[in-house]
């Protein structure tokens, strides 16, 4: 099996807090709205507009998304709050008015309705601050990252949730969101997205949730199972313990999802929930589907999913799997119309479309993602003319891969991987790192010229890297991707290429060198 059991989660860099407060409130703009409707039980009960409608206003700190919401004319007054930059603790304070009820530890969206948070510009990120949905409908998040928030250490925050809902929650379409930990509850965090107390009518859509002992759930007690209709599609769960997510009681429709490196168990169904999973794609885990940790069942409807290296546990009193041939054993309908991506094509789609600042991309309904769509920008953006030649290309390498004859190392290697798999011409093996981020070394024995690599991998994941002269640690390179990468030509022994970020664990399949 090629995942790696649990693997070092992806630490996050996070930056100083700053202890300026910004609290001037930019001034309304024209209306404005989400980017495209939502589909799933978000479009049920009435449907979710979010602040359709009405006024748009633009937020760079925590204390500004506070303002807004409290300077409307009452609690129910539409707004769309457009987010750019970096939302922490050092720049979120609680605001108070008649229509708002805030707090300073979280973005805290409280007995309200009608509000649309979007991330524009160069991007929105809440760094180590959740966003708490209580008593409040009809609310949209689309195109943000919430990344390392906290129930223990510090700061804490929402109870260690990126986006929680509790208590008497209607109508919410989460889209396009990045959602990810560093680690599990013995680190410090929760689950990513989690319902309970009364939730529902819920779509979570296009989203990548990553590097967390828990992906999320819907009920927080064998008791609490009021909560329920709420639909997850074309979302990316990866390098996840569990809860992907975990049903206590109420009804989930589950499809189109891409889930990779499950380490103990998925879709947990249990204490009478119902779930409609189909059309899905499951690689590298375990335990994918079924009731896991209760004597308490729940019920599951199957078709048309893909399990690609997936083990199962035997069952046992408080463990029962749905596979190793999952069929179904409750039937569940849904009141709303929706398109099915086959399951083949379901990993490279979403790998295309979901999470922030992906364009906010969707399929067209047969395994294509639509042209990428820009949410508005912060201010218009300047109008250039069209280049007259195309821009130049890096020509391929050429002469002998020097790698083929030569030795490899490396930092860490996932389970089923290897180092040399890198240098032995053969695209169909590959090294992966055991997280998303390590690096991989070409040796010999005596003193080799290069002055050209090319990395070939499989997954399009790697988003920064370093090449290092390994004999002295010089950089000879650093940029972004992959593919042929050109420095000074350089007399050296080994040398490394260290991914330094990544979208999800790279698969390098080959390390080429060359002279010129």
């Amino acid at each position: 099996m090629r995942r790696t059991g649990r693997r070092a989660l992806m630490a996050l860099t996070t930056g100083a807090v700053g202890a300026a407060i910004v609290v001037a409130l930019p001034l309304p703009q024209a209306s404005a709205a989400a980017v495209g409707t939502a589909t799933g039980y978000a479009s049920s009960n009435g449907g979710t507009t979010g602040g359709n409608g009405g006024a748009t206003v633009r937020a760079t700190t925590g204390t500004q998304i506070h303002q807004a919401l409290c300077s409307r004319a009452s609690s129910s007054t539409p707004i769309t709050i457009e987010v750019s930059g970096t939302i922490n603790h050092g720049n979120t304070t609680k605001v108070s008015g008649d229509s708002c009820n805030t707090a300073a530890d979280r973005i805290e969206l409280k007995e309200i309705s009608n509000v649309t948070i979007i991330g524009v510009g160069s991007g929105a990120v809440f760094d180590q601050l959740g966003i708490h949905i209580r008593d409040s409908r009809n609310i949209i998040i689309q195109n943000v990252t919430v990344r390392n928030v906290k129930k223990s250490g510090s700061p804490t925050s929402n109870g260690g949730d990126a986006i929680g809902m509790e208590s008497t929650v209607r109508n919410v379409w989460v889209d396009h969101v990045t959602l990810e930990a560093s680690g599990g509850e013995s680190e410090g965090y929760d689950g990513l997205f989690d319902m309970k107390d009364d939730t529902q009518y819920v779509t979570l859509s296009y989203s990548t949730l990553r590097n967390s002992g828990r992906g999320g759930l819907i009920g927080s007690s064998e008791s609490d199972t009021g909560n329920g209709f709420i639909t997850f599609h074309h979302n990316r769960y990866e390098n996840i313990d569990s809860r992907t997510p975990l049903l206590r009681g109420g009804i989930a429709h589950i499809f189109n999802n891409y889930y990779y490196d499950l380490h103990e168990s998925g879709i947990n169904s249990r204490a009478g929930a119902r779930a409609k999973v189909e059309n899905n794609y499951f690689e590298d885990s375990k335990d994918v589907l079924g009731t896991f940790y209760t004597d308490q069942p729940g019920y599951w409807q199957v078709a048309g999913n893909v399990f690609d290296n997936v083990t199962w546990s035997s069952p046992g009193d408080d463990n029962q799997p749905a596979g190793p041939n999952p069929t179904s054993n409750t039937s569940v309908s849904v009141p709303y119309s929706y398109r099915l991506d086959g399951a083949s094509c379901v990993p490279a789609l979403v790998r295309q479309t979901a999470g922030a600042n992906t364009g906010i991309r969707t399929s067209d309904g047969s395994c294509t993602p639509t042209n990428p769509t820009t949410p508005p920008p912060s201010t218009p953006p300047p109008t250039t003319p069209p280049p007259t030649t195309p821009p130049p290309t890096t020509p391929p390498p050429s002469g002998t891969n020097l790698s083929l004859n030569a030795g490899a190392d490396g930092s860490s290697k996932a389970s089923g991987t290897s180092y040399g798999n890198v240098k032995d011409g053969n695209q169909s093996t590959y090294w992966s790192p055991s997280g998303s981020t390590g690096s991989i070394s070409i040796k010999w024995g005596s003193a080799t010229t290069i002055a050209r690599i090319n990395i070939r991998e499989t997954t399009g994941a790697i988003s920064a890297y370093r090449v290092l002269n390994a004999d002295t640690g010089a950089v000879l390179k650093s940029g972004s991707g992959a593919g042929v990468i050109i420095f000074t030509a350089t007399s050296l022994k080994k040398v490394t290429f260290e991914i330094t970020a990544a979208s999800t664990a790279p698969r390098v399949t080959e390390f080429e060198t060359y002279t010129s």
